[in-house]
Parts: C-alpha cells; structure tokens; sequence
C-alpha cells in the first residue's frame, strides 16, 4: 500500500469514529471503491468500547432439553490494529477489568480474496480449506482466534451495503464450545453457527446463530438453537490508557507468537492444539503468563518469545510442553 492511500485510509477512519454515522462507516474514499469501502468497514470496527454479551438458548430440539437461562454480561474493550497490509487487516480486543486489568482477549483477522481458510474440522484440530478461484471474488475472509493466538474458526462472507447498513454474513462454520458452555461439560461439543457483524452509528455488533450439536444415538445432533448478540458502544468512560500501555508492552511478543502459529499451521496445513475448558486451548496459560511477565519485567522479550515458540512448536507436534522457566533472563 502506497503512502498516500494508507494516509487517505487513515484520515478516513479518523472522520468515521469522529463522526459516528452509519453511512460514514462504510463510504470509503469513493463510493464505487468496493475494497476500500470493505476496508473502511473493517477498520469502524477499532476504537474503544463498553460492551453488552447476550447469549440466549432459545428452541430445543432434543426432547427433554431445557434451554439455558439468558446469559448477560458486560464490559469495556479496547480494539486496536495489530497488522494491516492492505489485503489483511488483524483487529486485536483487550477486555480492560477492574482497577486497569488487561485480558488479552479474542482476534480477528480479515483477509481478501484469500486462497484458503483455517477452518475447525474436529475437536483439536484446524484445517487450511482451499477456496476455489471462483469462489474468492469480493469476498473476505474472518478468522478468529484464542486469547493465546490460537485458532478458533474461520468463515468466508461478503460485505454488503443496503437499507443504510454496512453488513457482513459468514458462511456456516464449525466451532469449538466457548468458556460459557465448555465449563459445564454439555451435552453438546460443538457449535455450527453463522457470524454477522454490522455497523452502527455508536459502534458496531457481532450476532451469532449457533445450532450447539454432539452426539446423540452415535448421530451427530443438534440439541438447541442459540442467538448471540454483542454490541459495542463506543465509549472512554474507563481506563483505556491501561491497554494501551499493555499493547505497547507486548505488541513484539504477540506478533512473534502469531507468526509462530503461522509457521505450524503451513507447514501443516492446518494445526492440532487440545482443547482446555477454562482457557479455551493447552497452550493458553503459558502463552498468557508469559505476556504478564514481560509487563511486569520479570522476563526479555528475546527470552518470553524463545520460550513461547517452544511451546507452540510442542503443542503442534502433540508433545508435552517445555518446562517453564522461573528465573528472568
């Protein structure tokens, strides 16, 4: 990208979170610049927000299940650019808790066009997924990823504009359980589920609709249907400066360990990582404690990244992982 359309990029971006209108969002540099149109919607979606979680169980399909109670939880978060290429935009979240705590929380990567998608093929395990030539015009593709960097799902959908609203539909994808219902041990082990992401004029929203499914009589069953609804509102009613400072202090590592997964990941085409109720991976716990021990100074970056690229070349063998090391260096 030419420095004087990643500078249009940016002065466009900066209009559309100081004006916060639904059109604005999405109107790019030029209305029949469908790229920069898409990538102007993407980009609505940095800044800093208070945020609403809805998740709600609603008809069951199995006889003898009950739906869940409605789960509603809320927050502040900050999304900021991690990377953007042009052709690939990685949009990283930070939960900012009480008293300035960071949670490095989820990731989404955009990608234009692309010629394949990591997508969740069964449990542990993540597939690229060839997209046909013709299968890739104007689309982009949306790959999620753990609080660690590593792989959720991935999902490939077209960015639209009518009735005012700039919109994004993934296809169905599979999915591993999230914290919420793999801590309970469910019936079900996975979600077949469809993503939306919208703009609005305060911010944006992420809707999901999940069939949760397992097995059942050796069939693989759905046993409820599940709504999803998270708005972001911006917002700077609370400490966005604490992760700010936190990206700062670990914005290297985590690159370094992104890239780490990139390499398993093609050089296999695809990844195996076990599944870990309460933190969403195996590798989750040390990838994480090693980005708070570099913010505290308790370890180099040189040595965090040596050992977190020991750890995911491990995990993606099916090796035990390395012992951790406790004294700074």
């Amino acid at each position: 990208m030419t420095s004087v359309h990643a500078w249009c990029v940016t002065a466009t971006l900066a209009a559309v979170i100081m004006m916060g209108g639904p059109a604005a969002a999405w109107a790019g540099p030029g209305d029949d610049d469908t790229f920069e149109r898409d990538r102007q919607a993407i980009l609505a979606m940095t800044g800093d927000f208070t945020v609403r979680f809805d998740m709600r169980e609603t008809v069951p399909f199995v006889n003898g299940y009950e739906p869940l109670e409605p789960k509603v939880s809320g927050g502040h978060e900050v999304v900021r650019v991690a990377e953007d290429t042009g052709r690939v935009i990685r949009l990283q979240h930070m939960l900012v808790v009480g008293g300035g705590m960071i949670v490095k929380h989820w990731r989404q990567d955009w990608e234009y066009e692309p010629a394949s998608v990591l997508v969740y093929d069964r449990a542990g395990h993540w597939t690229l997924q060839d997209v046909p030539a013709d299968g890739r015009t104007g689309r982009w593709a949306q790959t999620v990823w753990q609080t660690d960097d590593s792989p959720r799902y991935g999902g490939l959908g077209r960015w639209e504009y009518d009735g005012g609203v700039a919109r994004w539909t993934s296809d169905e994808t599979r999915r591993p359980l999230a914290r919420r219902d793999a801590v309970r041990h469910p019936v079900y082990d996975h979600y077949i589920g469809t993503n939306r992401h919208a703009i609005t004029p305060g911010g944006w929203v992420h809707e999901q609709d999940n069939a949760k499914r397992g097995m059942k009589d050796g069939v693989d069953t759905t046993f409820v249907h599940e709504v999803v609804l998270n708005t972001y509102t911006r917002s700077t009613a609370f400490d966005v400066a604490s992760a700010d400072r936190y990206w700062q202090a670990t914005a290297a590592y985590w690159q370094q360990v992104r890239e780490a997964w990139d390499r398993e990941i093609a050089a296999r085409r695809g990844v195996a990582v076990p599944e870990e109720a309460e933190m969403g991976s195996l590798t989750a716990e040390r990838l994480m404690d090693l980005a708070s021990r570099l913010v505290d100074g308790a370890r180099t970056l040189a040595s965090a990244t040596d050992e977190a690229r020991q750890i995911i070349a491990a995990a993606a063998r099916g090796e035990a992982l390395p012992a951790p090391v406790t004294a700074r260096r």
